[in-house]
């Protein structure tokens, strides 16, 4: 399987970042052990988690994703063979939130502990923080760098004049840069990161792993109706997608599933990495969904079907283009 530099960074990953904001959620621990290991067993390396990952459930207080990769580790050992990447930043009680120097410092403890390891290959800013200096929180990481707890660090859900502000602060000040960004992207939501960012990302060689690669489920084409909602956990978001672009956007997916023999699922995901995704996050509760996803990994899609499918997501009005904002319960943490 071809690999991937991620940024600068000196790692490199596979073609597939396995979400893990399902864990301890829509998939149990049980579950969860077995997609981890189906995951490695397949020669993939990259799992994407946060410390807030599953808050937004009731009886949740957050870390739970963390702590379900890290009895995992614990129990499969194997370390070297996987990047972790997690996150912080977004509330996770009273104060206790944001990108200050002191709560990275709390923060990068607490995911350590859960996760049962020594370092984290790479920890992102969840989301930007306006209230704090670009250089103290650039001059945390890199003391959490220097302290070999973290090996490279990356952002999550900035702005292109915010991204890239932080790469002018990293450079004046000899600091270490974001070397990935990851942001909401996918066939339906493209337009907040298309242009200005893309370019940006681009330009300074930083590594794009995009998040709700699938639309949360949408773009695998197994919603067509509202009837196909009910009982669906991710339903609140699936169901704003149900209109003329998003029926034109499936269609054309069909269309491109066919001619390569392919899922819709699998060439949504094709269809991020030919617009330059080094790894689209997409996350599976089932070993069948998790092979299906795994196909994604050995499909190239042509330069007439990224066409075809660019063509068919394109927005025809100014409504369309509209960037839908995050909604439901897990609205806060958006990734």
């Amino acid at each position: 399987m071809i690999k991937k530099k991620l940024g600068n960074s000196g790692m490199e990953v596979a073609p597939w970042a396995l979400g893990g904001n399902v864990f301890g959620w829509t998939a149990d621990e049980a579950m969860s052990f077995k997609l981890l290991d189906a995951f490695v067993d397949a020669g993939l390396n990259l799992i994407d988690t946060a410390d807030v990952y599953s808050k937004w459930i009731p009886g949740h207080q957050g870390g739970e994703s963390e702590t379900i990769i890290g009895k995992w580790l614990a129990k499969r050992g194997g370390r070297e063979k996987v990047l972790i990447a997690t996150k912080l930043g977004v509330e996770m009680g009273p104060g206790e939130q944001g990108l200050s120097r002191a709560y990275i410092f709390q923060a990068v403890e607490r995911s350590l502990k859960r996760l049962q390891t020594d370092y984290i290959d790479l920890y992102q800013a969840h989301r930007d923080d306006e209230n704090t200096p670009m250089e103290e929180t650039l001059s945390a990481f890199d003391e959490l760098i220097r302290a070999g707890k973290v090996r490279a660090i990356g952002a999550s859900n900035f702005k292109a004049p915010r991204l890239a502000e932080a790469l002018r602060v990293s450079a004046k000040n000899s600091l270490p840069r974001y070397e990935t960004l990851q942001p909401w992207y996918n066939l339906y939501d493209r337009f907040e990161f298309e242009g200005e960012l893309a370019d940006l990302c681009k330009r300074e060689n930083i590594g794009v792993i995009p998040y709700f690669g699938l639309a949360s489920g949408f773009l695998t084409g197994k919603y067509r109706s509202e009837k196909d909602l009910e009982g669906r956990p991710r339903g609140y978001r699936v169901k704003g997608m149900m209109n003329e672009r998003g029926f034109r956007i499936l269609k054309g997916l069909d269309t491109v599933a066919a001619e390569t023999r392919a899922t819709p699922a699998q060439v949504a995901l094709a269809w991020l990495v030919a617009r330059g995704a080094t790894a689209p996050i997409a996350s599976a509760t089932t070993l069948d969904q998790f092979r299906e996803l795994l196909g994604a990994t050995e499909l190239t899609l042509s330069a007439q079907a990224v066409r075809l499918l660019d063509e068919a997501s394109e927005a025809r009005s100014a409504e369309e283009k509209g960037i839908r904002g995050p909604s439901g319960p897990q609205a806060s943490t958006r990734s």
